[in-house]
C-alpha cells in the first residue's frame, strides 16, 4: 500500500515538472511575492476588536422613563468619575493620593516641567506666537509668569472683579486666564469677533468691570457709553502701534473708565517684580470662569458658569483619554486651530500645557474655517484642534486632488483599506505635514455644526497620517460629553456617525422624549443627559434626542 502511494506520488511530481513552462514560473513568482509580502508587512491592529465592540458599560438598574446610565469602562459603576489631576505637592511620596488641583496647578505643572523619571524628566514645553507665514516669536515661560502676576496685580489694585477677555486666540488671553485664577478675579471669555450689540449684551449679562481686549476690534466708544459699569480697561497693543497714546478717553465717558495698555503694565514694573507666583499655601479656591455658548447664527449666546474644579476634570478626562504611549509631552506641538472660547478647545490647550507640551497661537486661527490658513506658518503642529467645517473643506480639496491620478487613487484606497480592514493607521500621507500624528475635532450640539461621518473621517485618517478623535461637546460641559476612542477606524453604512463612548469625568443617560423612548426593543434612547465633575452644576439635558448603539457608542436618533 505505502509502495502505490510512493509511486503515485512521484508519477505527480514528475508529470508537474514535466508541464513546467515560462508561465508556470512566472505565476509561481507572483504567489510566492504576494505570499511574501502579507508575511512580511502584516501587522496587529492597533487596539483589539472586542475593546471596540462595547465601549461603554451600562449599569444594572434604571429609573422609569429613563436608560441605564453609561459610563467608561475606566471609571466602572461604583466607582467616582475622574475629578482632578492627581498633583504632588513638593515632598509627597510618589505612592500617595495627589491633589485634585485647580486651574493654578495647570500652570505650575507648565513651569516645573516633567516630574516622572526618564529621559524628559524637567523638560519643559514652549509658548510660541505664529505671524503670518514667516514670523514666529518665541514666549519664555518666565516672562509669562511675570506677566501673569502683573497684570492680575493691577486688575485687582484698580478694585477689578470680574475680568472680560475679549481677544483672539493668543499668549495675553491664556495670561490673563491665570492671572484671574492666582489673584481671585472671575475670568470672563467671550466670543471674539462680535458685533457690538452682542458685546454689549454679553457684557451686561456677565457684570464685568474690566475688559482686557486688543484694539480695533472692541467697540469702545458705545461701550463706555452705554455700560456705566466698565471701569477699567487694558489694551493689548501690536508692536507697530505701541508709539500711539491708548490712554485717552472718548468725550461723553465722564472719565470713570481707567484706561491702560499690556505693555505699559509689564513694562512700568520693576526687572525683578512678578518673577515668582503667588504661595500655595492660604489661597482661596480659584473663582468661577464664565463662558458663552455661540448657539445658531441669530440666536442669542447661552451664559454658562464654570468651577474650576469642572474645568479640571475636563481636562484630567482629555489627559486619560489618550493611551498612555501616545499621550501628550514636551516632543509635541499642539496648535489651536478653534477660538479658545469654546471649552472644549481651552479643556484641550490647557492639558496640553500640563502634559509640559508646546503650544502655538495663530490670531486667525479662531476665524477661519480653512486649515491651510490656520495652520501656515514656520511651526509643523503634531496635535491639532480643528472645527468639523474646516476638515469638510479640507476633505473636498484633498480627494479633488487625489481623483486627478490614478495612482494617487488607488494609493489612497489601500490606506483606506489598510484601516478599516486591518485596523492599523498608514505611516505614509499625501500631506506634507508629516509630523502631524493627532487631530481634535467635535460636534457642537445646536450650534448647527456640520456632521462628519465616519467615512469622511476615514477619508481624512489616509490623507493626513494622522488619528483623529471626533467629540460631542455641549453648552454646560467642560471639554466634551462623549468622544471617540483613539483607536476606532471604522466605517459605519452610508453617512452615519457616532460620537464615541462617555469620558472619564462624565456618565450619560437617555431620558424618554416624545417617540423616542428607552424600550426593550428599541433599546436605550431619548434626550441626552450629562451628568459628572466635568459638567456644570453636575447634570445638564443637551435638548436632543439621541441613542445607545449596539456598541454602545452615543449616535443622534
Amino acid at each position: 500500500m505505502l509502495d502505490t502511494l510512493l509511486i503515485r506520488l512521484d508519477e505527480s511530481i514528475t508529470e508537474l515538472f514535466g508541464q513546467w513552462n515560462l508561465w508556470t514560473s512566472a505565476i509561481f513568482t507572483v504567489l510566492v511575492g504576494v505570499l511574501t509580502y502579507q508575511i512580511a508587512t502584516r501587522q496587529d491592529p492597533d487596539t483589539h476588536p472586542f475593546i471596540l465592540a462595547r465601549q461603554a458599560h451600562g449599569s444594572a438598574v434604571r429609573q422609569p422613563g429613563e436608560s441605564s446610565v453609561y459610563r467608561s469602562p475606566a471609571a466602572p459603576h461604583g466607582m467616582p468619575l475622574n475629578a482632578g489631576l492627581n498633583v504632588k505637592d513638593p515632598g509627597a511620596s510618589k505612592w500617595s493620593r495627589g491633589r485634585d488641583g485647580d486651574l493654578r496647578d495647570v500652570w505650575r505643572q507648565a513651569i516645573a516641567g516633567v516630574q516622572e523619571d526618564g529621559p524628559n524628566k524637567g523638560a519643559t514645553g514652549r509658548i510660541l506666537t505664529v505671524l503670518g507665514t514667516d514670523k514666529t516669536i518665541e514666549h519664555p515661560l518666565a516672562d509669562v509668569t511675570r506677566q501673569i502676576n502683573l497684570i492680575g496685580q493691577h486688575i485687582a489694585d484698580q478694585g477689578g472683579n470680574r475680568v472680560a477677555i475679549y481677544l483672539p486666540n493668543s499668549v495675553e488671553l491664556l495670561a490673563t486666564l491665570f492671572a484671574c485664577a492666582f489673584y481671585n478675579l472671575t475670568a470672563v471669555i467671550l466670543p471674539f469677533d462680535e458685533p457690538a450689540d452682542a458685546v454689549l449684551s454679553m457684557l451686561r449679562r456677565s457684570a464685568a468691570d474690566t475688559v482686557v481686549t486688543a484694539p480695533g476690534s472692541f467697540p469702545f466708544d458705545a461701550v463706555a457709553k452705554s455700560y456705566p459699569s466698565l471701569r477699567q480697561l487694558i489694551w493689548v497693543v501690536d508692536e507697530g502701534s505701541k508709539h500711539l497714546d491708548w490712554n485717552e478717553i472718548p468725550q461723553g465717558t465722564g472719565g470713570s473708565v481707567s484706561v491702560s495698555t499690556w505693555q505699559e503694565i509689564v513694562n512700568d514694573g520693576s526687572v525683578d517684580a512678578g518673577k515668582e507666583l503667588p504661595p500655595l499655601e492660604g489661597q482661596k479656591e480659584p473663582r468661577d470662569i464664565t463662558v458663552f455658548w455661540k448657539p445658531r447664527p441669530g440666536q442669542q449666546e447661552e451664559m454658562v458658569r464654570f468651577t474650576s474644579a469642572n474645568i479640571v476634570s475636563g481636562i484630567a478626562a482629555q489627559i486619560f483619554a489618550i493611551p498612555t504611549a501616545q499621550r501628550m509631552g514636551p516632543s509635541d506641538l499642539f496648535l489651536p486651530a478653534d477660538s479658545l472660547a469654546n471649552t472644549h478647545t481651552l479643556v484641550l490647550t490647557l492639558a496640553a500645557l500640563f502634559s509640559n507640551a508646546s503650544v502655538a497661537f495663530n490670531s486667525v486661527a479662531a476665524q477661519a474655517d480653512d486649515l491651510a490658513v490656520s495652520t501656515r506658518g514656520t511651526v509643523s503642529p503634531t496635535i491639532l484642534v480643528a472645527t468639523p467645517a474646516a476638515l469638510l473643506k479640507t476633505h473636498q480639496e484633498s480627494l479633488a486632488r487625489i481623483n486627478s491620478s490614478l495612482v494617487a487613487r488607488i494609493r489612497h484606497r489601500l490606506q483606506v483599506r489598510k484601516l478599516t480592514q486591518h485596523g492599523v493607521l498608514p505611516t505614509g500621507s499625501s500631506n506634507n505635514n508629516s509630523k502631524l500624528r493627532l487631530i481634535l475635532t467635535a460636534e457642537r450640539v445646536g450650534a448647527g455644526t456640520p456632521l462628519l461621518s465616519t467615512a469622511v473621517l476615514t477619508d481624512l485618517r489616509a490623507i493626513t497620517g494622522a488619528r483623529i478623535v471626533y467629540a460631542l461637546t455641549a453648552a454646560k460641559v467642560a471639554g466634551a460629553a462623549t468622544q471617540t476612542l483613539f483607536f476606532d477606524y471604522r466605517v459605519l453604512e452610508g453617512q452615519q456617525t457616532h460620537f464615541g463612548p462617555p469620558l472619564t469625568s462624565t456618565e450619560i443617560l437617555f431620558r424618554d422624549m416624545g417617540e423616542w423612548k428607552t424600550t426593550d426593543e428599541e433599546g436605550s434612547r431619548g434626550e441626552i443627559i450629562v451628568r459628572g465633575p466635568s459638567v456644570s452644576g453636575g447634570e445638564a439635558a443637551l435638548g436632543v434626542a439621541g441613542k445607545m448603539r449596539d456598541d454602545n457608542t452615543l449616535a443622534y436618533v
